[in-house]
């Protein structure tokens, strides 16, 4: 299926939409404050604030008691990871049972991703190392993400919406088939190993090092909370520095981004419905971040002028 006459799938077509929405939401919160104060107190703007806010940027948000009935734990984060972990490993091992072993997808796979791509499925298939590398780098990521929920982190008593936190569990499902997706429009030759090149080098390197810089900050966030004993002190929220914070306020956002832009240098940097993932996922990390941003200057008068939200020196 094709969405005549952009010629986009149903997979491009949803990424498209995504990343529309939330380029959209980021430019009504940057014009929000030019508003009149009458609109702070309507009904519209205030479930649009509870929508795209959450934890500490969601504190000072004057909301009516019926809308706090969908508030959950923010630190319900690792359920996403964990759901990831689980589906993504699950794709990668169809994936190469499939490629390698010549056993057909399940029907139910087999159909999502003929309606996904509009492409007809194949009996069989050379295996593409990218497709593999995207997908156990993902396994990796969200299991690294996981254990940072369940070990590093130190959650308040902050909350997310419950549309926000059922969006982020089918997140990652969609995710996943992606990836498999975008492996549809491939065109792999010869052995895993004989179809290595550059693009696959470059892409782990800037995955690996995206991913200490984030696990870098995050480790720096908790450690504003806990002492030299590593016990939790307090659950106050603090200016963060030290490593990229002295850039920018949310370096792990920044992280994020380039996690999924190395995934798309795995592909080739030939994948367009990858780089519409890498859209969307700027305009979303764009939105989180400047919503931190603006609480930091809110809240510290002191909070460094020079700091970025998101991308040092550009946003």
């Amino acid at each position: 299926m094709h969405w005549i006459p952009l010629g986009l799938s149903v997979t491009d077509a949803f990424w498209s939409s995504l990343a529309l929405c939330f380029f959209v939401a980021f430019c009504a919160h940057k014009v929000s404050p030019q508003l009149p104060r009458k609109y702070e107190t309507c009904r519209l703007y205030v479930l649009f604030q509870d929508l795209i806010r959450y934890g500490k940027t969601k504190q000072n948000l004057k909301r009516d008691d019926w809308l706090r009935v969908f508030d959950v734990p923010k630190r319900w984060f690792w359920h996403f990871y964990a759901i990831s972990v689980g589906w993504n490993g699950l794709l990668l091992a169809l994936y190469l049972n499939f490629t390698l072993k010549h056993q057909p997808y399940p029907s139910w796979l087999t159909g999502m991703l003929d309606i996904l791509t509009g492409l007809p499925s194949t009996d069989s298939q050379v295996p593409q190392l990218s497709t593999v590398l995207v997908q156990l780098l993902l396994c990796v990521h969200s299991l690294r993400r996981l254990l940072e929920c369940l070990f590093v982190s130190v959650f308040s008593d902050g909350a997310i919406h419950l549309v926000q936190y059922v969006f982020g569990v089918g997140y990652y499902v969609v995710l996943g088939l992606t990836v498999l997706c975008s492996d549809r429009l491939g065109k792999g030759t010869g052995s895993l190993l004989s179809q290595l090149d550059w693009f696959h080098v470059a892409g782990n390197a800037l995955f690996i090092w995206a991913s200490m810089m984030q696990h870098q900050s995050m480790v720096l966030l908790a450690r504003l909370r806990t002492g030299k004993s590593g016990t939790v002190e307090t659950l106050a929220h603090r200016v963060p520095e030290g490593g990229w914070f002295e850039l920018v306020s949310c370096p792990h956002y920044f992280a994020e981004l380039l996690i999924y832009i190395s995934l798309s240098l795995v592909f080739g940097g030939l994948s367009l419905t990858w780089w519409l993932v890498v859209l969307y996922v700027l305009f979303n990390q764009a939105l989180a971040a400047q919503l931190c941003h603006d609480f930091y200057i809110s809240k510290y008068e002191s909070y460094p002028k020079h700091r970025n939200a998101f991308i040092p020196f550009v946003l």
